[in-house]
C-alpha cells in the first residue's frame, strides 16, 4: 500500500514537512489530524502525486510513485481536493462520470454506466441524479464529488477535508459512507480531518502532525488519549468513552 519515506517539503526557506516516514494500513480509514499549518494537506498531495517532495519519496506497493505514470496511478489512487470546483454547468450524473475518465477517456462504456449507477446508489443520490451542481446545497454537492471519487474504482481514496463546511447530518453521512467503503469493499481511505470526534469514532488509524513533523500515529483506540491530544492541540482534553463511542471534550 502507500508508504512515505523521509518526506520533506520546503516552500522557499520555509519547511512545511520534515522527515516524515509512515506506512498506511490497507483496507482502513486513516485520519490525518493536527493544527492548521501542520502539513496534513501537503502530505496528502504528495501521496496523490500532485506535489513533488523536496526530498524523500512515496511508494505504492513497494514502487516509487515517481516511476509510475500518472494515468496508471489514477487506476489505483483517487484524490478529492479541498473545495473542488467545476465552472461548467453539470448534473450530478455528469460529474460522477468524470470518475471514469482514467478508463474510458470520455467515451463511456456499458460497464462505466453501471459503475456510475452503483456510485449513485451507494450514496443514495438517485433523486439528485439529474440535478445541476449549482442547485445543490454544500452537503449534497460534496456527496456528489465523493461519488465521483468512488466511481474511479481505486483501491485508495485520498480526501482533503471532505467534511469542510458541512452540517452535522451531511458530515455523518459522508463518514458512514467511508466506513462502508472500507468494511464492505475493502477500500483504503486516507483523509485530512479537523473534527477530532469524527476522527476518533470512525477511524481505524490516526496520524497526527504538528509543525510539519509527526507527533504520533497508531490505532485510534490506542493513540486517542488526553495526553496525546492535549500536546497536539495545546488544549485540555477530557475523553469520555461509552457504548455509543468516544467523546473528546475540549470545552473546559
Amino acid at each position: 500500500m502507500i508508504t512515505v519515506h523521509n518526506l520533506h517539503k520546503d516552500y522557499g526557506k520555509k519547511s512545511v514537512l520534515t522527515n516524515v516516514s509512515l506506512a498506511f494500513p490497507k483496507g482502513c480509514i486513516t485520519s490525518l489530524i493536527g493544527p492548521n499549518g501542520a502539513g496534513k494537506s501537503t502530505l496528502l498531495m504528495m501521496m496523490a502525486k500532485l506535489l513533488e517532495p523536496s526530498s524523500g519519496h512515496v511508494s505504492f506497493d513497494g514502487q516509487n510513485i515517481s516511476d509510475i505514470r500518472t494515468a496508471e496511478y489514477a487506476h489505483h489512487v483517487a484524490t478529492l481536493r479541498q473545495s473542488p470546483g467545476f465552472n461548467l454547468r453539470l448534473t450530478v450524473e455528469e460529474l460522477i462520470s468524470f470518475g471514469r475518465f482514467p478508463y474510458s477517456r470520455g467515451s463511456l462504456t456499458k460497464q462505466d454506466s453501471q459503475i456510475i449507477d452503483e456510485a449513485i446508489d451507494f450514496l443514495a443520490l438517485e433523486d439528485l441524479r439529474h440535478a445541476y451542481l449549482d442547485e445543490l446545497s454544500g452537503g449534497q454537492r460534496q456527496m456528489a464529488f465523493l461519488a465521483m471519487t468512488i466511481a474511479q474504482q481505486t483501491d485508495v481514496l485520498l480526501l482533503d477535508e471532505p467534511l469542510n463546511n458541512l452540517d452535522m447530518k451531511h458530515a455523518v453521512q459522508i463518514m458512514q459512507a467511508l466506513r462502508r467503503l472500507c468494511d464492505e469493499q475493502k477500500r483504503t481511505v486516507i483523509l485530512v480531518i479537523h473534527d477530532i470526534n469524527f476522527a476518533a469514532n470512525y477511524s481505524d488509524h490516526i496520524v497526527a502532525l504538528k509543525n510539519g513533523a509527526l507527533s504520533f500515529s497508531g490505532p485510534a483506540e490506542q493513540v486517542v488519549t488526553e495526553t496525546n491530544l492535549g500536546n497536539l492541540y495545546e488544549l485540555n482534553f477530557e475523553i469520555i468513552r461509552s457504548k455509543r463511542g468516544c467523546l473528546c471534550n475540549y470545552f473546559n
